[in-house]
């Protein structure tokens, strides 16, 4: 985690703010150097999510909490695809620090960050997050209508497949993605074509090459069903670039922590906010466009030159989509 993080929430229960930090097990199982062990020696209340302490849990591994979520004082929140992470931040060398993209809120929607971080808290804690402290009386902030999303292997539906075939089948003109991981199943590949075919720009912005190396794999074995449908891809150069955007008709908006990939259509408990503002919805399509002009296109001719053992790997990479 960025140190400079890890000492602000310090300072502030030093303040006497009441301070609750939730990580996934993942970070402190998997992560060197991970904040949790020095958060708690700051007196911070830290809980782990899901750590698969006993056999009998060993099955839930890969239902990790992807939610980036922060709340102060019940009136401001932040939300997106940012993690707490040096990665993000080199003041030694800007010009490798990776790229995202991140909300700050005001307003009513506030509070339903709040609400899905205090579920979240009480299942790992059994603390009830409740009452005034936690909640105010949310006080208006602007016209534009959000609606946060919570999904996850506990939610009846695939609520965030619902709201990404929903968006893609109501595009009229331009539908612009940005994603780290870009492995959509067999429904959101053909609500991606299907709007290509009736006339829709599709534009999918992915890295040119990611952090995990097997994914990347896997996404090249797949990019094929995409690009023959009419839909255009670009890879973006170095640094690697995390955000997670989907704008349509420059109108409508989602940002949040989830990719498109079955890992968080089906296992991870991800947030996700939606938005309706012709001129929010223009200033993401212009960063959206910002990535895409740096970038390069790719073309199914271009992924057909690939040698035939860098085809089986890719190919044996696809395999494991449902996990990726």
């Amino acid at each position: 985690a960025a140190a400079f993080a890890t000492t602000a929430l310090a300072r502030a229960r030093v303040r006497g703010v009441a301070v609750r930090v939730l990580i996934d097990d993942f970070d402190v199982r998997f992560t060197r150097g991970g904040a949790a062990p020095a958060l708690r020696a700051a007196g911070v209340t830290v809980g782990v999510f899901n750590p698969p302490l006993l056999p009998a849990r060993w099955s839930a591994i890969h239902l990790r909490n992807h939610r980036k979520i922060l709340v102060v004082d019940g009136t401001t929140g932040f939300t997106g695809g940012l993690n707490i992470d040096a990665r993000y931040w080199r003041p030694d060398d800007p010009a490798k620090a990776g790229g995202d993209l991140h909300a700050r809120l005001r307003g009513p929607a506030v509070a339903q960050l709040g609400e899905v971080f205090a579920e979240d808290w009480h299942f790992v804690t059994g603390e009830s997050l409740r009452g005034e402290a936690w909640f105010p009386t949310p006080e208006p902030s602007g016209n534009t209508p959000l609606r946060g999303i919570a999904a996850g292997p506990d939610e009846r539906g695939d609520r965030l497949r619902w709201v990404l075939q929903g968006a893609l089948h109501a595009a009229q003109h331009h539908v612009r993605i940005v994603s780290p991981y870009f492995l959509p199943d067999a429904p959101l590949l053909a609500a991606l074509n299907a709007a290509a075919l009736r006339g829709v720009q599709v534009d999918v912005i992915l890295p040119a090459r990611g952090d995990l190396p097997h994914v990347d794999w896997a996404v090249r074995a797949n990019l094929w069903q995409v690009l023959e449908g009419g839909c255009r891809v670009w890879f973006q150069p170095a640094p690697f670039d995390h955000t997670k955007l989907l704008v349509v008709d420059d109108t409508w908006f989602l940002l949040g922590s989830a990719n498109w990939d079955a890992r968080s259509l089906r296992l991870n408990f991800e947030f996700v906010l939606e938005g309706f503002d012709p001129a929010i919805g223009a200033k993401l399509a212009e960063a959206a466009e910002t990535r895409r002009r740096r970038a390069r296109p790719v073309t199914a001719a271009q992924l057909a030159t690939r040698s035939l053992p860098t085809k089986l790997r890719d190919g044996v990479a696809r395999l494991f989509l449902p996990y990726l």
